[in-house]
């Protein structure tokens, strides 16, 4: 089975006891965990300090060659801070001879989206260890749809929508919202052409979710794409002040505004019940009118793929 290394790029794992929950999962189904150690360490928020991690970024240069999937431990914040230290020639470089597949989401995106910028590597947004695989109750969608997507080198991901017909295709990227804002204006924010935009945050209202999206759109990125997919965003209250103001109604703004189709109800992002996607993989987008379908090829995957039953 998989030889996992473990990553903490970012936020102290508050978790403990997810975080060895999640090893143990792993390990019952046959999956051997590097670098556990990681999981204790810290330096105030963080997961180390700012030396310690970039470290551990820079040192996926140099993965054995029997490390089949490198994995981030949790989101939070802090890896913005090493963005400008990676030795991204080293990386791309390293990533051309031998791809491992690389997961994680949230704060991660950051580190995601500049790999795909300075190396065109394809790394996958879903699950991580603590709040996923250590989860209380581990979510077998999640479950199944993480090892799908690692394991085929084209799969497919339906979901429910209610947006006009459409067909279209492009290099499917994005990630975490306020993240992607993040890294306007950087060389770390992936130039994407014609692409599917996938999104997703949490506890961000409504009009922060709006205001994030405006970012985008007057700086010129919305518009270059041929579809955003709009992902999970929850962890917010409204209140009576919102006046009915919810998220159906400002994705209903923001496509009064844009010529860009604009889907949502992607199981995706800060969820327990989501899909696991490839950054930087090639989209094929289809929509009946009632079911939207994504497929997805030309991602990195296991060199032996691991068996997902099931129906979901």
């Amino acid at each position: 089975m998989s030889l996992i290394q473990l990553i903490a790029p970012s936020g102290y794992c508050i978790n403990q006891n997810a975080a060895a929950l999640g090893i143990q999962r792993l390990q019952e189904a046959g999956h051997r965990v590097s670098n556990p150690q990681i999981i204790t360490r810290r330096f105030q928020r963080f997961a180390g300090s700012d030396e310690q991690r970039l470290a551990e970024i820079n040192a996926l240069a140099h993965l054995p060659p029997e490390t089949d999937i490198v994995l981030a431990i949790r989101g939070g914040y802090g890896a913005s801070r090493l963005l400008a230290e990676i030795n991204f020639p080293h990386l791309g470089a390293a990533f051309r001879t031998q791809m491992p597949v690389i997961c994680g989401h949230s704060d991660f995106t950051a580190i995601q989206a500049a790999l795909l910028a300075q190396c065109r590597a394809i790394t996958f947004s879903g699950p991580m260890l603590a709040g996923n695989f250590g989860a209380e109750m581990l979510d077998e969608y999640t479950w199944h749809h993480f090892w799908l997507a690692v394991s085929h080198p084209r799969f497919t991901v339906n979901w429910e929508c209610d947006a006009p017909v459409l067909r279209t295709s492009g290099t499917v990227w994005g990630g975490n919202l306020a993240m992607i804002c993040s890294l306007v204006g950087t060389p770390w924010l992936p130039a994407i052409q014609g692409g599917i935009l996938v999104l997703e945050d949490i506890n961000e209202h409504p009009f922060r979710v709006e205001r994030m999206l405006l970012q985008l759109h007057h700086a010129g990125i919305l518009a270059r794409q041929n579809a955003i997919i709009l992902g999970s965003f929850n962890g917010a209250t409204l209140s009576d002040y919102d006046g009915g103001y919810d998220f159906s109604v400002m994705c209903q703004q923001l496509q009064h505004r844009l010529k860009v189709p604009v889907l949502s109800g992607l199981p995706f992002g800060h969820e327990p019940k989501t899909i696991t996607l490839p950054l930087g993989a090639q989209g094929e987008l289809v929509h009946d009118g009632k079911i939207a379908s994504l497929e997805l090829s030309g991602h990195p995957v296991l060199r032996t793929p691991v068996k997902v039953e099931g129906h979901f």
